[in-house]
């Protein structure tokens, strides 16, 4: 038993040891080739796209221009360092199982991450947006707007670098999220006496909770797939660590590449969201005429959101109340939305915004031609309605009928897709910037939670568990439009697997990245709370 046990571990060191000379290796001559054409031709796209927008866009000063650029490249930046952390626990199962070579697995999660990120539906995106203070979303065009989106990006950047330098896997969800919370509670603080909104806790409890579930369905789920593997698979292979540098048999292979390819696709399909939701913040700040409004809405789409737009204003007069009274509609939505707290007042004024929205639709004939000096003040109307309803759904008040519900749940289907729109160069944008950052910072990563989590090897079984967990769980999130984190289901996944087999746990590794998950959301309000407060007095 004890030669048995020495033979296994000596065969776990060499295989740890070939893991090490492969990822000392630099990428082939062909692969950067490639990686390079590729990102040539990415960015070609974004900036042909952008300046083909951006061309209708007429503006005497320069200032608007310099100011877009800058925050795209911040926002860039955050999702490049992003690509450090996420990304790479996608590949860390198969490189440490051999089952591809360390940059060809890296290369082949990036053109999954690509596709996650390309394909994506846009909801984790805006369930981001909808934490942030509504009137610094109303007026993301003004100094305030300017200083959020800086302070969010910049105080997760700065977060995301120093756990990627010790190679902890921290969350960038859960850094975002802290951001944003930050930023909502400085925003009340300094101007508490204008009834500024904070947070929408609601909202984040919503998010916080997905977070905080994440990480242990990944170790429960993860350590009882293994179990049930065992009792249902006898192949004694799949519970053995790799053998030298010996990849996997073809269907355990098969199974790890597979799983490795489902995690990077929706690794995509989720994380790449969050950074386009703040990217659309921007775009719609800097030069509204361009990106403010959903160019792509046809003339028969315009026609069918004004018949719509009757509709949904019928449905609210029946329940207006005859004692209600407005002076401005839109201040009265606003505070609805800012309080949560809802009015008689309120019907009265959802019910004038929806009519003007749609006589006003009817008048230009379709979105492109709004316009250009209404067009801020029409998206904004149109997002305060769309969360105007979202909020009264959720907290069931006006009292509808189950089809006055529906009728109203088509409307806000409908101005959804005139304003929450993601263009397909934002996407190419993005998904680039989660690639490349992949590309330069995969292998800090990849080593703390293929060699630093458990005390043995990670075998074939426990990496399968670990991805099919991760895989599962980003993509039921994804579906429900609720952002996770890739890295906390995969760390924990591993984690679990470990447990269920007896191997051991390295609990120095747990400590510090419990340590780093549990310092995320606390630092990262603080460093963007503080950013927040000396952006403004920079803008």
């Amino acid at each position: 038993m004890a030669t048995t046990t020495t033979i296994a571990t000596a065969g776990a060191a060499a295989s740890t040891s070939s893991v090490h000379e492969k990822l000392s290796r630099g990428p082939g001559a062909i692969g950067i080739m490639v990686f390079g054409v590729v990102l040539v031709v990415g960015v070609g796209y974004a900036g042909y796209s952008l300046v083909h927008d951006l061309s209708s866009v007429h503006n005497a000063s320069i200032m608007p221009f310099l100011l877009l650029g800058l925050a795209l490249l911040v926002a860039l930046a955050f999702e490049f360092v992003n690509g450090f952390h996420d990304t790479a626990n996608a590949v860390a199962t198969v490189i440490y199982t051999h089952s591809l070579e360390p940059h060809i697995a890296v290369v082949w999660s990036g053109f999954w991450n690509f596709l996650g990120v390309v394909t994506s539906s846009g909801l984790v995106a805006f369930g981001i947006i909808s934490l942030l203070p509504v009137e610094l979303i109303l007026q993301v065009g003004n100094k305030a707007g300017f200083a959020m989106v800086f302070a969010l990006l910049v105080a997760a950047i700065i977060w995301n670098l120093g756990t990627w330098y010790f190679g902890l896997p921290a969350s960038s969800s859960h850094t975002l999220i802290g951001s944003i919370i930050g930023v909502g509670i400085a925003n009340q603080l300094m101007a508490a006496r204008t009834g500024t909104s904070g947070v929408d806790w609601a909202q984040a409890a919503n998010i916080g909770k997905s977070l905080l579930l994440s990480p242990i369905v990944g170790f429960i789920c993860a350590g009882l797939l293994l179990r049930l593997m065992k009792v249902f698979v006898k192949n004694v292979a799949l519970y053995e660590a790799p053998k030298g540098a010996e990849p996997p048999p073809f269907w355990i292979r098969a199974l790890l590449i597979l799983t490795c390819t489902g995690v990077s696709f929706f690794h995509g399909s989720n994380d790449g969201q969050k950074g386009m939701g703040l990217i659309m913040l921007i775009l719609v700040g800097t030069v509204p005429t361009a990106y403010a409004l959903n160019h792509a809405v046809t003339k028969k789409q315009s026609d069918d959101f004004v018949a719509v737009s009757q509709q949904a204003a019928g449905i609210l007069n029946q329940h207006v109340s005859r004692d209600a009274v407005i002076g401005d509609p839109r201040e009265e939505v606003t505070t609805y939305v800012r309080t949560k707290e809802f009015t008689p007042n309120t019907m009265l004024a959802l019910r004038e915004l929806v009519s003007d929205i749609g006589n006003e639709t009817a008048l230009f004939g379709e979105l492109a031609k709004v316009p250009n000096d209404r067009v801020r003040n029409f998206r904004n109307d149109m997002y305060l309605v769309s969360e105007a309803l979202r909020l009264m759904q959720k907290n069931k008040v006006g009292g509808f009928s189950a089809a006055d519900t529906a009728g109203l749940a088509n409307y806000k289907k409908h101005i959804d897709a005139a304003t929450r729109f993601i263009p397909g160069w934002v996407k190419v944008a993005v998904a680039m910037a989660l690639g490349l950052g992949t590309m330069v910072g995969w292998k800090r990563i990849v080593v703390t939670v293929g060699e630093k989590i458990g005390k043995d090897h990670l075998t074939y079984g426990q990496g399968a568990a670990a991805e099919i967990t991760a895989m599962a769980t980003i993509g039921a999130a994804d579906w429900f439009g609720l952002p996770v984190s890739t890295t906390h289901v995969l760390s924990s996944g591993v984690a679990g697997t470990m447990a269920a087999n007896h191997s051991g746990i390295q609990w120095g590794t747990i400590r510090n990245l419990a340590m780093a998950w549990i310092l995320t959301l606390p630092i990262s309000m603080i460093l963007a709370g503080f950013l927040f407060w000396g952006f403004r007095n920079i803008f």
